[in-house]
């Protein structure tokens, strides 16, 4: 449910900004962060650690332009 409210959020939001301005909803997908640790025990190490995410998507995020405005997005 959280998932589609924050997309259908966004969209509201994508409709009222001004021109020049995106608004995405992005999914970064699963993180080995120490809330996923605790839950998942050693199998968080399966995924990725926040600064690998942030290497793979910090070149996407560069990429976004008001042509995005209102999509939904995943990085992983």
């Amino acid at each position: 449910m959280s998932k589609w409210g924050i997309e259908g959020l966004s969209q509201a939001v994508a409709q009222e900004v001004a021109d020049g301005v995106a608004v995405i909803a992005l999914n970064p997908g699963i993180i080995d962060t120490p809330m996923l640790r605790s839950c998942f025990g050693e199998g968080a190490a399966a995924h990725q650690d926040p600064k690998a995410w942030a290497e793979s998507a910090v070149p996407m995020l560069l990429n976004f332009s008001a042509n995005d405005n209102g999509a939904s997005l995943s990085v992983s």
